[in-house]
């Protein structure tokens, strides 16, 4: 027999929360089945225990998600509470919720707030993306990609942090990450004149 040594829980560090199901696109792959459909989001009292529980604990990161956890009525305000409370933020974006008319200006506020931007892209090619997520999704990601990179996001910037995320789609073994986010980088830049900071 083995002695394995105890396991303890360390220090709580990042928060993450489901801020509802509600969601602008449907996606194949979503494990929560958000939608335009789904009404479910979390309450302004559940958001204002959350704030509570960051003043009470050391938590150092609030990772938010959904669905879209921009389209949560008390998003702005849970972000601007934990950032005051000088706890980092990150913001879990599938990008095309920054077109809808009440987000359009979104890039420059999250911006202000010092708050990194995690976007969700299937892949560097519209079809693969449009396979995944409906045709033209591809187009409206690349223009909110353009909005951030103008609101200084994905320049190199420590307070600007833009990550994407890929997303393969079938039954698959993604390459290196190292080799990806080279490959992501060229092709997002020479042929759509996007820049991010690193892929996932």
């Amino acid at each position: 027999e083995t002695d394995f040594p105890a396991i303890r829980r360390g220090p709580l560090q990042t928060l993450q929360v489901n801020l509802g199901y509600q969601c602008n696109q449907s996606c194949l792959h979503c494990h929560v089945n958000a939608g335009p459909q789904r009404t479910e989001v979390m309450s302004a009292d559940i958001v204002d225990a959350v704030i509570r529980f960051l003043g009470n604990s050391a938590v150092s990161t609030l990772d938010l998600t959904g669905g879209a956890p921009e389209m949560n009525p008390s998003f702005r305000e849970l972000v601007q509470a934990a950032r005051q409370q000088g706890v980092e933020v990150i913001d879990r974006c599938n990008l095309t919720v920054l077109l809808l008319k009440r987000h359009r200006d979104l890039p420059e506020w999250l911006a202000a707030q010092g708050v990194e931007v995690v976007c969700s892209l299937p892949h560097h090619r519209r079809r693969n993306t449009d396979a995944q997520r409906g045709d033209g999704t591809f187009t409206r990601s690349i223009e909110a990609l353009h909005r951030l990179n103008e609101a200084g996001y994905g320049l190199g910037d420590p307070d600007r942090v833009l990550t994407l995320v890929a997303n393969p789609v079938g039954a698959l073994l993604a390459g290196s990450q190292c080799s990806m986010e080279t490959e992501w980088k060229r092709g997002l830049e020479r042929n759509h004149g996007v820049t991010f900071d690193r892929l996932i």
